[in-house]
């Protein structure tokens, strides 16, 4: 599983978790799944899904991406919106698989993310404690 260096590992000072510390060996990869987004979603609910969103941005930009350690909850909420498979055929439960933003839906879903003077996603308290 490849980890993204550097990628925020949850929204800061909340339990949304953007990223996972080790495959799931017994179960393998839990499975990418499209999620409603209702209205009635709570405020930080939609916070989450705004800085994952800058994140992946920030991050990967208009190029395709491997899932990695990148949260399948935390993408489900984007799939099939936003991010979208970059690869035919695709695994929805694959490490490997590839990913992309799809630009036009994320600036129309987030446009506070696409902005020119759109705050950075601050990363430099997520270190691995694992190695």
């Amino acid at each position: 599983m490849l980890k993204h260096r550097g990628f925020p590992g949850r929204l800061t000072g909340t339990d949304f978790q953007f990223t996972i510390r080790r495959a799931n060996q017994k179960e393998g990869p839990a499975k990418i799944i499209k999620r409603e987004r209702y209205k009635d979603r709570k405020h930080v609910d939609r916070l989450a899904d705004q800085a994952f969103m800058s994140a992946l941005w920030q991050h990967f930009g208009e190029e395709p991406f491997e899932r990695g350690n990148l949260d399948a909850g935390r993408l489900s909420w984007l799939f099939g919106r936003e991010v979208v498979p970059a690869e035919d055929p695709f695994d929805p439960a694959s490490y490997e698989a590839l990913l992309r933003i799809d630009v036009k839906r994320a600036e129309a879903a987030f446009p506070e993310v696409f902005a020119p003077d759109a705050p950075v996603v601050a990363s430099d308290d997520w270190e691995d404690e694992d190695e």
